[in-house]
């Protein structure tokens, strides 16, 4: 069981991971390293490794606009709270379960898990793998600080289902 902070707050943690999207981080790394405290504390991972593993699940895997980063990090973060390291089918059904109640929260929240379609784009467009400068006309026009937010609330909502 993860050991969480006395103070943990998951609103705090959704401004936390708006906060790192706001600074340039992908979405998906954003919500990462809004628990890299937590993380690094319960000997699980530090934020140099979370900043490397979240780097290519950004604009919806790698601005392919598929499966938002945002809920990607979900479902890592969904490992960390109820790890399936092992071949048990029991334990991968409570980690499937987990994964599956965050996607239930993440589509009531923000409508999809699926990056093209909170961005609606009505066909999968091809961006190619430059990202987009982040400008203030760039966040006006995109919904994904809320997203990113929405994402570590429901991450931390669940975390502190675990710890009880």
């Amino acid at each position: 069981m993860m050991i969480l902070p006395d103070n943990f707050n998951p609103e705090e943690r959704g401004a936390r991971a708006r906060d790192y999207f706001l600074a340039g981080y992908n979405c998906c790394q954003s919500v990462l390293l809004a628990f890299s405290d937590v993380l690094q504390a319960n000997r699980l991972a530090g934020e140099p490794l979370l900043k490397i593993i979240g780097s290519g699940f950004g604009g919806g895997f790698a601005r392919m606009r598929e499966v938002c980063g945002s809920f990607t990090a979900c479902t890592m973060l969904a490992g960390f709270i109820s790890p399936a390291d092992s071949t048990d089918l029991e334990v991968r059904k409570t980690n499937y379960s987990l994964v599956q109640e965050m996607a239930m929260d993440f589509r009531a929240a923000n409508g999809s898990i699926v990056c093209r379609e909170m961005l609606e784009m009505k066909e999968r467009q091809a961006e190619g793998p430059t990202p987009s400068a982040r400008t203030a006309e760039y966040y006006s026009k995109r919904p994904c600080p809320e997203i990113v937010r929405n994402a570590a609330i429901i991450a931390a909502n669940k975390m502190k289902e675990a710890a009880r």
